[in-house]
């Protein structure tokens, strides 16, 4: 185990608490969707937890207000700075919007226009950087040490965690008890706080995470037993391309993870389809990962009642009609 993860208290249904009791009446209380559909093709009861419904479009926001909003008075002055592809820098530049303070992002060069436009909108500096070619993390510390700016890390963060968490405690108190939670997972802080919160409140439920096919980081990683890392994936799921588990998260999740799903773009865009045609909602290919899992092996949670977190709805018009139009008829 490293020293940041010895060092690092554990993650608790407690600090989940605390975190919603932060983030209440500022983030939305998302609601939890039901289908006929989707339960005949699974034969289970799916219960959609629809962050895609969340402010800035994603579950990114409640750990960004949590950890921001619990930031002194001198680091408030100095400023954030994060790392993001698009949705945390959405969270972090609408929380810095809403608590006074000043947001710089760096976000690769490719992200998607209406990712950095949102995060512009709500008043971030964006800075970017080739995601192929050079080192997120040392580009950040870079930029973050030259203009002084407080860190807020996309997930390898406690107070980011248990923010994240709140998604799984609020579909617990809404929908009742799961036998399964299936949540998509990319530096693992989304999985890490709800994997965290359902544990605690349901002792024997099964926790299963899931990853783009070409970015199975996290599988690797747990099957070796220490963090593994991959080249940039690449895959329709912007949010998802992340190549190595996050340091934190990693020591949560490899103590409460009890398999990795892996699905492939074409399952993400036909699942999209799907929640667009049926549900009348719509998905980012992230978003709709955790959900291509149950509905690909639908064997495999049938007859169960299964909790899948939609972590988020950030894409634009013409991206989605482009992806759609690839989808399976």
């Amino acid at each position: 185990m490293t020293e940041a993860a010895r060092t690092t208290p554990a993650l608790t249904l407690a600090d989940v608490r605390a975190a919603a009791g932060r983030i209440a009446g500022v983030a939305h209380r998302t609601p939890v969707l039901t289908s006929r559909t989707l339960d005949a093709r699974t034969n289970s009861t799916v219960l959609l937890k629809a962050e895609n419904l969340q402010r800035a479009g994603a579950f990114k926001f409640r750990g960004a207000y949590n950890r921001i909003s619990s930031l002194t008075a001198e680091q408030r002055a100095r400023g954030v700075g994060t790392t993001s592809s698009g949705n945390h820098a959405q969270a972090v530049a609408l929380a810095c919007a809403l608590l006074g303070i000043r947001a710089t992002v760096l976000m690769p060069e490719d992200a998607p226009a209406v990712k950095r436009a949102a995060t512009e909108g709500y008043g971030a500096t964006v800075v970017t950087y080739d995601r192929y070619r050079e080192d997120r993390d040392a580009r950040g510390r870079e930029l973050f040490e030259e203009r002084g700016l407080v860190p807020v890390p996309p997930y390898d963060d406690p107070y980011i965690m248990a923010g994240q968490g709140t998604a799984a405690l609020e579909l617990i108190e809404d929908a009742g008890p799961l036998d399964t939670l299936v949540v998509p997972v990319s530096g693992g802080g989304l999985i890490a706080g709800c994997g965290t919160a359902a544990r605690a409140l349901l002792p024997d439920v099964e926790l299963i995470g899931v990853e783009p096919a070409a970015g199975d980081d996290t599988a690797r990683s747990l099957a070796a037993g220490h963090r593994i890392g991959i080249p940039v994936p690449r895959t329709v799921a912007d949010g998802l391309q992340v190549n190595i588990p996050g340091e934190l998260t990693f020591e949560v999740n490899r103590r409460q993870i009890d398999e990795i799903l892996l699905v492939e773009d074409r399952d993400m865009i036909d699942t999209m389809a799907l929640l667009f045609e049926r549900l009348k909602i719509v998905v980012e290919p992230s978003g709709a990962t955790a959900l291509a899992a149950v509905l690909t092996n639908p064997e495999r949670f049938a007859r169960r009642r299964v909790g899948v977190i939609l972590s988020g709805g950030n894409i634009g018009v013409e991206r989605f009609i482009e992806l759609l139009a690839g989808a399976s008829s």
